[in-house]
């Protein structure tokens, strides 16, 4: 319903009142994560351009720690005044059914500005591995519960969670074996050590091209760009089955609708060039906009989502 495309402003945006003097003051953007993910690089592309259109410093600050917990519950806690936003992913509302006591809820603490992104993950296989398909793939995990390996960064990350849900919905058990961080998966996904993995569509579509991975499917909704010949999850009658990452800008709850309103048009005039295009491409993203309501429908859509796939599977973070 919220694709990865650039929607046309009339719709993605909301219509321009009259202008308003921003409040006299640096912006912060707080990132959840550490420098370099997809958050940051995100927040401080809109950061720098995001400046001179309010006429105030805007500063990324990275407070990462317990997933992007800690990150989001400051921001969850800041004054409302426009000056605190907070620029995160989908694991915002994984986090959700993932810690039993999260000092915040995602879809009632926060106010939605836009969306920023679309990220695409990939199911990829070690070439050693004998399922060349998904179906090849669940009939050799029904034969053998639980001897099928796939890594992913850790514990309730989206890259584990996209395989949970694939486990749920093809009713197989795979053996999952967390890391702490993407580089050590990757490396064991290569030298064999574990089968399978999601990967972004950046990180794995080198490795396919070289012959070092083999894609099993994709987990967006169509067919990437980047692997046209590689059958989506859903194709393969996984419905439901679409696992893309979202990302996003939020400010705290009770923030006024007019500062939401204006950070909505900046970022969407932002997001709307052809520098971030190719900014996000390079890093496997596809730049995207969307009205504050659009957004808080997909948290809301993908808190119940997720929360049933982690009951199922019966995932803790904790």
């Amino acid at each position: 319903m919220y694709r990865r495309s650039f929607l046309p402003f009339a719709a993605g945006v909301l219509a321009a009142p009259a202008a308003f003097a921003w409040p006299d003051q640096p912006v912060r953007i707080v990132v959840p994560f550490t420098p370099g993910t997809g958050p940051d690089i995100i927040a401080r592309f809109v950061a720098e351009r995001l400046s001179p259109r309010l006429g105030q410093p805007v500063v990324v600050d990275n407070v990462a720690g317990a997933s992007g917990n800690i990150g989001s519950q400051q921001v969850a806690r800041a004054k409302p005044d426009g000056l605190t936003l907070m620029s995160t992913v989908n694991t915002l509302v994984m986090n959700a059914s993932l810690f039993k006591n999260l000092p915040y809820d995602p879809a009632t603490d926060f106010t939605p500005i836009s969306l920023t992104a679309w990220g695409s993950l990939v199911l990829v296989a070690n070439p050693a591995q004998t399922a060349n398909t998904l179906d090849a793939l669940i009939a050799a995990a029904k034969a053998s519960p639980r001897t099928l390996t796939y890594g992913s960064p850790g514990i309730g990350t989206p890259h584990h969670l996209s395989m949970a849900l694939v486990e749920q919905a093809s009713g197989i058990e795979l053996l999952h074996v967390p890391y702490k961080g993407t580089a050590g998966a990757v490396q064991d996904l290569l030298g064999g050590q574990i089968g399978f993995m999601f990967l972004p569509v950046h990180v794995s579509a080198q490795y396919i091209r070289a012959g070092k991975l083999k894609a099993v499917a994709a987990g967006s909704p169509r067919r990437l760009q980047q692997l046209p010949d590689v059958p989506t999850l859903i194709e393969t009658g996984l419905v439901g089955a679409d696992v893309d990452m979202w990302y996003g800008l939020f400010v705290p709850k009770a923030t006024p609708t007019p500062l939401v309103e204006r950070l909505n048009r900046e970022v969407a005039n932002i997001l709307g060039s052809a520098d971030a295009r190719a900014v996000f491409e390079a890093q496997g993203l596809v730049p995207t906009t969307s009205t504050p309501d659009a957004l808080q429908a997909i948290v809301v859509r993908d808190r119940k989502r997720w929360a049933e796939v982690v009951a199922s599977r019966g995932i803790s973070a904790e």
